[in-house]
């Protein structure tokens, strides 16, 4: 049976992947991002496979959350599994000469945008005793690295934010996962360092990355396993990555 999927920051990346995956499987998708051209294009790839439903949304924006999903059209309202995937790092400076700015925009968009998304979708799911939020965070969340300060703490948040909501949601027939991805080639490190493409480059130089559509096989099966399992968080790095060793300085004596 096809059930409608909204997916945040659907333009690229994991969102974008989920979206053909989920198309795919004939399920119908709410594809909300900034950037419309591409969900515009997006869409045209997907529309012989499932209905598919577009709209701009800057989840920073409270007002324009609640605009654009008051506004979803009839068919697309009844929403039965939520991909909170927007969200992005800037910079890779130590805390103490970061952006407050680059802060800022990482706050509002990986905490805020996804409390806004979800915070308007979750009633719909409790009114009708059915639903699966699914969060995309990061390994940052849980083994920090030097300048990730602030984008680490943000994919805590999201892990900790998920297990409350499971905590408040226990007796509804509502899931709650959490998928960490670590090391991943996307457009990601492209908007950390702000399009200088040789630095995104050199991330992923040497290595083999999780790729989007990886990530967008993990979250399907997260959401197909039979409806009394709840997979509660799951991290994922590619076999080239593990943690650090404990850093010590030794100059310091």
């Amino acid at each position: 049976m096809a059930k409608t999927v909204l997916i945040t920051g659907a333009s690229s990346g994991f969102g974008a992947a989920c979206a053909e995956k989920f198309a795919e499987a004939g399920h119908n998708l709410i594809l909300l991002a900034r950037r419309l051209d591409r969900l515009e294009t997006l869409q045209h790839t997907l529309q012989d496979r499932c209905q598919v439903h577009i709209d701009r949304l800057d989840v920073t924006d409270s007002s324009a959350v609640s605009d654009v999903l008051n506004r979803l059209p009839s068919a697309f309202k009844n929403i039965d599994i939520l991909i909170n995937n927007a969200g992005l790092a800037l910079g890779l400076d130590p805390a103490h000469s970061a952006s407050l700015e680059d802060w800022e925009t990482m706050v509002n968009t990986n905490i805020l945008g996804l409390l806004r998304v979800t915070h308007q979708i979750l009633p719909g799911m409790v009114a009708k005793d059915s639903g699966h939020i699914v969060n995309i965070g990061s390994t940052a969340g849980s083994w920090p690295y030097p300048g990730g300060n602030v984008y680490g703490a943000t994919k805590s948040f999201v892990q900790t934010f998920s297990r409350q909501l499971r905590a408040d949601l226990l007796g509804k027939h509502i899931r709650v996962s959490n998928i960490d991805p670590g090391l991943a080639e996307t457009e990601f490190s492209q908007v950390r360092f702000k399009n200088d493409r040789e630095q995104a480059t050199g991330v992923y130089k040497g290595t083999q990355p999780l790729t989007a559509k990886d990530i967008a096989e993990i979250v399907f099966w997260v959401t197909s396993v039979p409806p009394h399992i709840n997979i509660n968080a799951l991290e994922v790095m590619p076999v080239c990555q593990a943690w650090g060793p404990l850093s010590v300085d030794r100059e310091m004596g």
